[in-house]
This record gives C-alpha cells, structure tokens and sequence, in this order.
C-alpha cells in the first residue's frame, strides 16, 4: 500500500475506540488531530503529548467548522447502541445525525475522504441501531465523498472478562471454514486489530475498496509488514478506557463519543 503523508483527523477522542484508533496511527507514523468533547480532555493520557487535539461537539456543526481543513481523512468514532427514546436519544440522532455533521464538515473543508465506523449486522445488535448506521453511509456517498466503511462487530478489551457466549462467537469466528463465511463478519474481536485495520486503510492512496469487514481487516494485517505496532500501541492508550462489557464496546462515552449536548441539530 502507498501511503499518506498528511495527517488524519479521528472523532471521539477520549473514547475506548477512538482512542484505540489513534494510537494505531501513531504507531503507524502519522501524524494524528483529536477531537475531544468540551470537558474531556483529561481522558487523553499521553495521547495528549502526541497528537494535535481540539475540542469540539459532534452534534453542534457550529464547533466543527474548520476542523477538518488541511487534513487527507477523517475517521468517524462516534455513536452509540443503546438509544433512549425519553430522552431524544433516538438511534437516528446518535448515529446518523453526528456522522452527517462530520461529513458536512468534510465537504466545508475540503477533505475528500471520510472513514466511518459503522456496524455489522448480528443477531444480537439492534435493527434501529443498524438503520441508522447505513443511514449513514449513504449520506456520505450522497455527499461525493470518498467514502469508506468498516462493519465493525463487538469489540473487547484484551484480557476482558466476557460472557461465555462472546468468548465462543470470537474463537468459532476465527476457524476456517466458519471464518471465511457469515461468522467471520460478526464475531467479536479485538480492538486492537480492528484499530491496527483502520489506521493501514487510513493511512493507503491505492486501496478503493468500500466497505470492510473483520475479516477483512485481519487480511489486511497479515499481509502488511511485521513490525509489531501493538507494543507501540500501548505507549499511547490512555488506562481505564477498557469497557466492562461488549456491549459497552458500543456505546456513549466509551469506543464510540458521547451523548448529544443540548443544541439543536
């Protein structure tokens, strides 16, 4: 894969996912921008020291205005599982409405490309949350980007203590042939390799492809070069990020950013 010399812009900082996600990139070489929500920033660790981070709200297209400029891509985090419609958290606010706003600010700012992490279908995810999800994708190839789509499964934590029925899903999804057909698409996996995945596709000028999915990003790794960037990885990631469940690998202020604040969308 060719690769990018300027930096990329990563949604959620502070957040299990985005946080993951940018330290891949560091351990890639390049050169990473955060945006924080206002009041989290002391969630940064070292990313702090190592990236260029600003704060700024998802939901609010005012904040993001000129966020994005002189950036090759942007990497969209942010979202959650779990809605409360008492609230006007509906899964179209949370997940298609932040995702719009970002890539808005792609346009506004000249940012050809959008990475958006989005979900794949399983049994055990919610069709609301899906919906809103695809919503998403196709506003963005509405908008002329060049978009780019990872159907992101479960996520966990190494070392996280899961049900038995998340444990047996991962280690089935990883045996051929199970792998290579539905399974290997839904299977719970680790950050890591998702966040390993996502920073070599950032990263690229010569892969057109759209939509991946884990296995796809497990190929990925396996074909690039060995250096083992997850040791690197852990210089960056900031401690107690880890969620305490695979659902919560899904949800508001842990991978995928925040709760809409009180302005308008």
């Amino acid at each position: 894969m060719t690769r990018r010399s300027r930096g990329i812009l990563v949604t959620g900082g502070g957040t299990f996912l985005g946080d993951n996600i940018a330290s891949a990139l560091l351990a890639e070489g390049a050169s990473v921008s955060l945006l924080v929500r206002p009041g989290a920033e002391d969630r940064l660790g070292p990313l702090a020291q190592h990236t260029r981070w600003s704060a700024a709200d998802v939901w609010s297209p005012a904040s993001l205005r000129g966020k994005a400029r002189l950036h090759s891509a942007v990497i969209h985090t942010v979202g959650s599982l779990r809605a409360d419609p008492t609230r006007g958290l509906s899964y179209h606010r949370l997940n298609f409405v932040s995702a719009r706003n970002v890539a808005n600010m792609c346009v506004s700012d000249g940012v050809e490309r959008m990475i958006l992490i989005s979900g794949a279908y399983a049994p055990w995810i919610r069709r609301g949350y899906i919906l809103a999800k695809r919503e998403a994708e196709d506003y963005m190839r509405r908008m002329g980007l060049r978009a780019t789509i990872i159907r992101a499964p479960l996520l966990y934590a190494p070392g996280q203590s899961r049900p038995f029925f998340y444990r047996a899903m991962t280690l089935l999804g990883a045996l051929p042939p199970l792998s290579w057909l539905y399974l290997g698409r839904i299977a719970p996996m680790p950050v890591e390799t998702l966040a390993r995945g996502v920073a070599r596709i950032a990263l690229s000028t010569d892969d057109d492809r759209e939509i991946y999915y884990a296995r796809d990003l497990r190929r990925l790794i396996r074909r690039s070069h060995p250096r083992p960037a997850s040791a690197t990885m852990e210089t960056y990631i900031p401690r107690g990020t880890e969620p305490a469940s695979p659902y919560d690998a899904l949800d508001e202020d842990l991978p995928f950013g925040w709760s809409p604040g009180d302005e308008p969308s």
